[in-house]
């Protein structure tokens, strides 16, 4: 247990240590620009691409201008007014009955982080501005010329070819994938939903409201702490389900004793090739009061099971779990057989000649090696497994159970934040919901990677 403390405190020690020191190259190169910058280079300071201009890069000079004109344009106009929305949300209510246009305080706070984004932007044009006139200067200096627009240009096309490849798919991610996940951590500290939604209030900010509800509040809190236990058990039990029993597939068709390998790789591909929400479906019916499971246990005389009926209980979490491993476990078996085709062979004869038996060969060679080389597609696995929407969503009928706001005993917290947000409008309380599963599975992530032989033993296998 000590050593797995001192492990985690060595890993955020390390994390400290390399933002540190990134923080601390950036300081030092600002420092060095702003005390070893000529007349020409300040001029870059206060007005974007005059540096530039007078040195001669009149093109690029002129560029970096109309970015500055362009982003004090849009500032003013608009800009301005948009971030200052972001901390009011609206002051001005609708009336609908008279015809008077309101404040939208959701689209309030979109144009608010946009801004913010923009002015983000701006800000590294700026840098760049100041460095590109400060690389001139030290050219000059030199004895060189300054690169002229053109060359850079072919440099972007060449040794900084990666540059002009990632800009468009990182301005993509900013605009959507940032952004949404910003609009909807920043919905977690308001009180966007129910009534407001309906009646077209204003949103206000509540700060850690919705957090304390969530683990204060009557059956807010009950069920918060429910089925947070369910989904870690979930979560635990299904990735390493699925993780060991796709090994074990893999181990048994790669026995050389097994003939017809192809047949039975290829078997279980089918299960896995069918899309998920009809193996699901299928599934259901399959042990529906009315279907062909129960059908067999009331001729055989017995009385029909209500395997995922209302109070099934455990019964339909097994046969969640059951039913995700004859999802998962074929892609698992694929990984695995893989892994297990790059296995040294001689590993396992020494082993033998000193006599370990096939157990201790598998806990002492095969499993460190998958392990190691599987570790990443673990953590992904335990995090799709955390957030599987769709297992019980289409393997059980949505209900609500008493004991439990707006959920079941099924329900994961993902499927708890559809069942507010999405069916019942508490859009505030789901966002926090899912910016708990975000740092949960971050957390979880971050320090299995970072303690695994994957991170901590790279050169053990190469």
């Amino acid at each position: 247990m000590e050593n797995v403390i001192e492990k985690k405190d060595n890993v955020f020690l390390r994390i400290k240590n390399s933002l540190s020191n990134y923080f601390i190259s950036k300081w030092e190169a600002i420092k060095e620009i702003v005390t070893h910058a000529n007349a020409k280079t300040a001029l870059s300071f206060g007005i974007m691409g005059l540096g530039q201009i007078c040195s001669k890069k009149v093109a690029k000079g002129i560029i970096y201008l109309i970015l500055q004109i362009c982003f004090i344009v849009y500032f003013v106009l608009k800009g301005g007014r948009d971030f200052i929305g972001l901390f009011t949300l609206g002051s001005t209510k609708a009336d609908p009955w008279n015809g008077l246009p309101g404040d939208n305080s959701i689209i309030m706070l979109i144009l608010g982080i946009f801004s913010i984004i923009v002015l983000c932007l701006y800000f590294a044009i700026y840098v760049s501005n100041v460095k590109d006139a400060y690389n001139n200067q030290l050219r000059i200096e030199n004895g060189l010329k300054p690169l002229t627009l053109k060359e850079e240009a072919k440099e972007l096309l060449n040794q900084k070819f990666y540059i002009t490849t990632l800009l468009l798919p990182v301005l993509g991610v900013a605009i959507f994938n940032v952004l949404p996940i910003i609009v909807m951590i920043l919905i977690a500290f308001t009180n966007y939903g129910g009534t407001i939604v309906d009646n077209n209030d204003l949103v206000d900010w509540v700060g850690f409201n919705n957090f304390k509800n969530l683990i204060a509040l009557g059956d807010l809190s009950s069920t918060f702490f429910k089925i947070l236990g369910w989904n870690v058990i979930w979560a635990i039990c299904s990735t390493a389900l699925n993780y060991f029993a796709s090994l074990a597939l893999a181990l048994l068709i790669n026995k050389k004793i097994v003939k017809g390998k192809v047949f039975w790789r290829l078997f279980p591909i089918i299960a896995y090739a069918v899309p998920g929400f009809i193996t699901l479906l299928g599934f259901k019916f399959m042990f529906s009061f009315s279907g062909p499971i129960n059908y067999y246990i009331t001729e055989a005389g017995g009385q029909a099971i209500g395997f995922l009926n209302i109070d099934a209980g455990w019964r339909a979490r097994i046969l969640g779990l059951l039913v995700n491993a004859w999802i998962s476990i074929p892609s698992g078996m694929l990984l695995a057989t893989s892994v297990l085709s790059n296995m040294r062979a001689d590993l396992y004869e020494a082993a033998s000649i000193h006599g370990a038996k096939p157990f201790k060969q598998f806990t002492s060679i095969t499993l460190p090696y998958v392990v190691f080389s599987t570790t990443p597609v673990l953590i992904n696995q335990f995090i799709g497994n955390f957030n599987n929407f769709g297992i019980f969503y289409f393997l059980r009928d949505r209900f609500y159970l008493d004991g439990y706001f707006n959920a079941n005993d099924t329900d994961l917290l993902i499927n708890w934040l559809y069942n507010l947000s999405i069916d019942n409008n508490y859009y505030s309380i789901g966002a926090a919901i899912s910016l708990i599963i975000f740092i949960i599975t971050s957390i979880i992530s971050l320090v299995v990677y970072m303690l695994s032989p994957a991170y901590r033993q790279e050169d053990t296998y190469k």
